[in-house]
C-alpha cells in the first residue's frame, strides 16, 4: 500500500511535467503503478472490503461452555443455527481478541538478589560427540542466585535418584546450602498441582530438609523465573562445550567440574563484573551451613547369590565373600554399592565406569573366583568376526539383519554362526545370498533356506575324519557297558523337517 503523501508527491510531479518512467525510477515504484495513482489524482482508493462482522461477546462466551470450549464445534452452531456467516480464523481471532479460553499473559515477578536466600536447579539435554560416538546427554546444574556460583554434572539419564546425588555432591562440595530451591514443574519433585499450588513428593521434601531448604516450583510458562540457570546453560552451550574434545564421560565431567568450580568460579561476571568466589564469601554468613556428615541418598536392593557366590545389579556381576547362598541387601548410592548380609557390612565395589555392563566384579588383593555367574550374558564378538571373515556377502547380511535387532542381536549371530559350523563354507554362502536377496532376517526362514538347498542340491554333509583310537580312552570304555541312550526323539525332529 502507497501512502497518501507519496501519492500526492507522484501526482504533483506529474502536473508539474515530469514522465512517468522517470518518476518511477526517482521513487522506485513500478511504472504500472504509477500510472494507477496518477489515474486515481493521488487519492487514496476506497476499500471494496465489506462491513466488518460483529458478534455479541456474550453469545460467544455462552457458546464457549456450552462447546466444552471446542472452537470447530461453536462455529458450527454459529452459521449453522444462529446464520451468521463468519470464518473459522476470525472467530478463532474473535476469542483470542476477547481472552476466552486462554490465560492471560501476565509479566513474570521480579525477585531481588537477595543473600541467602535462593538458589536454584535445572536440567537441560545436549548432544555431543564423546569419543567416537554422538550420544545424548543430560546436563544438570544447581546455580546460586546472588553469588551466581554454580555447579554442572553430565548424565546419560535423569531420575529422581540422580536428582537427589547430584544436589548432594553440590551443596557436600560447596558446604552451604540457600533457603529455597527454584525448580521448574518436573515430576521428580513435584507431585501434583503446579506453581505455587504444587504439592511435592514427600521423599523429596524430606530429602530438602537435611539440607535445610526448600523446593519452590515456578509458575506454568515462567522459566525466566530461574533466569540465572537458564544463563548458565546458555554460557555451558557458548563457553564450555565448544572446541573442546571428550574421551568419555568421566573426562567430560572432569573438565565440566573444573570450569564451573575453578574457572567461572573466579571469572567477573560481564557488566556488574562481579566476582562470584568474593560474593560467595561475603554470602556464607546468610546461608545455611551443611552439617559436617549428611547420609547420602542410596537405593536399596535385595540380591540372592547365585551358586557362584554372584550378584547383579545394573547388568553387572559382583562377587559376595561367603560360602553359602543367601540373600544379600544392597545399597547403591551415587558412586558405589555396599552389600550387607544380616546387618553384617560384607563388600563395597566402586561403582564401573559409563557404559560398562555384564562384567564381573571380584574385591581388590582377592584372587579372581574361578567360576562365572550362572545368568551372565555371553557376547557374541568373536562370533561375529568369524563370519564376517567368511565373504563380503556375508558381512552385508550381518550388517543389515542386525540393523535393528537389539540386543536380540547376539543370539542371532549365536545361531547363525552355529549353522556356518554345521555346513561348508560354499553352501553357506550361498543360502547367505539367497537370504539376502529376499531381505530374510528370520534365523528359522534362513535354516528353511540351508534344508531346501541341500536336498534340492543332494548336498552331502562334510566328511569327518574319526580318530579310531577313541575306543581305547578310559571315558568311552566306563560308557561302553551302560545302557544305551534313547535317540529316536531325533528321528521325530527328522520326520517334522522332511514334512
Amino acid at each position: 500500500m502507497i501512502e497518501q503523501d507519496k501519492r500526492n508527491a507522484i501526482y504533483c510531479l506529474y502536473k508539474e511535467g515530469m514522465n512517468k518512467s522517470r518518476i518511477a525510477k526517482e521513487l522506485k515504484i513500478d511504472r504500472k503503478t504509477v500510472q494507477t495513482i496518477i489515474n486515481q489524482q493521488g487519492r487514496m482508493p476506497l476499500s471494496d472490503r465489506c462491513d466488518k462482522i460483529e458478534i455479541d461477546s456474550e453469545m460467544l462466551r455462552k457458546l464457549y461452555v456450552d462447546c466444552e470450549g471446542y472452537a470447530e464445534r461453536m462455529h458450527e452452531k454459529i452459521t449453522e443455527e444462529e446464520g451468521i456467516k463468519i470464518g473459522y480464523s476470525t472467530l478463532t481471532r474473535k476469542l483470542r481478541e476477547l481472552e476466552i479460553g486462554q490465560k492471560k499473559n501476565q509479566r513474570c515477578e521480579r525477585v531481588e538478589d537477595v543473600a541467602g536466600e535462593e538458589m536454584q536447579h535445572d536440567t537441560t539435554i545436549y548432544h555431543r560427540m564423546i569419543g567416537d560416538k554422538k550420544i545424548r546427554i543430560v546436563a544438570s546444574i544447581l546455580y546460586f542466585r546472588y553469588s551466581k556460583i554454580r555447579y554442572l554434572k553430565f548424565y546419560r539419564s535423569f531420575n529422581r535418584f540422580k536428582m537427589k546425588c547430584f544436589i548432594h555432591e553440590a551443596l557436600s562440595f560447596y558446604k552451604y546450602s540457600a533457603k529455597t530451591c527454584i525448580i521448574d514443574n518436573t515430576n521428580l519433585a513435584r507431585l501434583i498441582g503446579s506453581g505455587k499450588n504444587a504439592v511435592l513428593v514427600p521423599e523429596m521434601e524430606e530429602f530438602s530438609k537435611k539440607y535445610g531448604f526448600e523446593f519452590v516450583c515456578h509458575e506454568l510458562n515462567h522459566p525466566n523465573r530461574k533466569a540465572g540457570n537458564e544463563r548458565s546453560f546458555y554460557t555451558v552451550e557458548s563457553n564450555f562445550l565448544p572446541g573442546r574434545t571428550f574421551k568419555s564421560m568421566e573426562d567430560l565431567n572432569q573438565q565440566g567440574f573444573i570450569w564451573a568450580t575453578e574457572k567461572m568460579y573466579n571469572r567477573p561476571v560481564s557488566k556488574t563484573n562481579l566476582i562470584p568466589a568474593k560474593a560467595f564469601e561475603f554470602e556464607k554468613s546468610y546461608l545455611v551451613k551443611i552439617p559436617e556428615y549428611v547420609h547420602p541418598p542410596y537405593i536399596f536392593y535385595e540380591r540372592s547369590c547365585d551358586q557362584y557366590g554372584y550378584i547383579s545389579v545394573d547388568s553387572n556381576h559382583y562377587w559376595v565373600p561367603g560360602k553359602t547362598r543367601f540373600k544379600a541387601k544392597v545399597f547403591e548410592y551415587g558412586d558405589s554399592i555396599k552389600i550387607y548380609h544380616e546387618r553384617k557390612f560384607l563388600i563395597k565395589y566402586d561403582l564401573p565406569t559409563d557404559g560398562v555392563k555384564n562384567e564381573l566384579f571380584s574385591p581388590k588383593g582377592y584372587p579372581k573366583p574361578v567360576y562365572q555367574p550362572a545368568y551372565r550374558k555371553k557376547a557374541s564378538k568373536n562370533e561375529e568376526k568369524s563370519l564376517r571373515a567368511v565373504s563380503k556377502e556375508v558381512e552385508e547380511y550381518i550388517d543389515f539383519a542386525t540393523k535393528s535387532m537389539g540386543k536380540k542381536k547376539h543370539s542371532f549371530i549365536r545361531k547363525l554362526y552355529g549353522l556356518k559350523q554345521k555346513l561348508g563354507s560354499p553352501l553357506f554362502i550361498k543360502i547367505i545370498k539367497r537370504s539376502l536377496t529376499y531381505r530374510i532376517s528370520d534365523i528359522k526362514t534362513v535354516e528353511n533356506i540351508a534344508i531346501l538347498l541341500m536336498k534340492s542340491e543332494n548336498y552331502d554333509l562334510p566328511f569327518i575324519e574319526i580318530d579310531s583310537e577313541y575306543k581305547k580312552r578310559e571315558a568311552y570304555i566306563e560308557g561302553y557297558v551302560s545302557d544305551d541312550v534313547d535317540l529316536s526323539i531325533y528321528d521325530q525332529i527328522l520326520e517334522e523337517n522332511y514334512d
